[in-house]
């Protein structure tokens, strides 16, 4: 079974993930920022990655450390989780439709972790939520996980639904690239 537990303790965030790649979408996710929270239950469920998550953070200062630090060590579990990447297809893609929210995303387990996002300028909250902490979230987990993300919002005016759009499409591309096609590293140099 493909799976990692870790922690992150700073003085501003206290994070625990526990996850697994081979789950069946089971998810307890509890952390101080609502909206958060709905997103990796959503990403749990779509990516069928079994999933717990505590997170603390000095939200009365702002969301901005809790929810990069969850994409941090979830990046770090997801890596660790990996193992020797034999035999993973590597990459993956998916574009998800959320109402009038169009999203892309391609992720490649190479190595090098970049994050390249784009969404024509969106700014706003949902709830009490900053809609650009999303590209925080999305390029924690790229740093921590070497992977190369990108993320690209080709439509869409309801921010609910364009960070859903990105969860779910989220999922769906890290369900395929790290899906166990057989073989060994999948990569001419022999590693990743």
């Amino acid at each position: 079974m493909r799976e990692a537990e870790l922690k992150r303790e700073t003085r501003e965030t206290r994070i625990s993930v526990y996850v697994n790649l081979d789950g069946s979408g089971a998810y307890e996710v509890k952390t101080p920022v609502g909206f958060l929270s709905h997103m990796l239950e959503s990403f749990a469920r779509h990516g069928r990655f079994d999933l717990r998550i505590e997170a603390e953070g000095d939200v009365h200062v702002s969301h901005h450390h809790t929810v990069e630090d969850c994409g941090l060590v979830l990046g770090a579990a997801v890596l660790r989780a990996l193992g020797d990447m034999k035999g993973i297809r590597r990459y993956g893609d998916s574009v998800v439709p959320m109402d009038e929210a169009l999203v892309m995303s391609a992720v490649d387990f190479s190595g090098r972790g970049l994050f390249f996002y784009e969404d024509a300028g969106l700014r706003g909250k949902i709830t009490d939520f900053d809609f650009e902490l999303i590209w925080e979230f999305f390029k924690g987990f790229a740093l921590e996980s070497r992977s190369t993300l990108h993320m690209r919002v080709l439509s869409g005016r309801i921010l609910h639904h364009v960070a859903e759009a990105c969860f779910k499409s989220f999922a769906l591309t890290l369900r395929e690239a790290v899906g166990v096609v057989g073989g060994g590293i999948p990569s001419t140099k022999g590693t990743l």
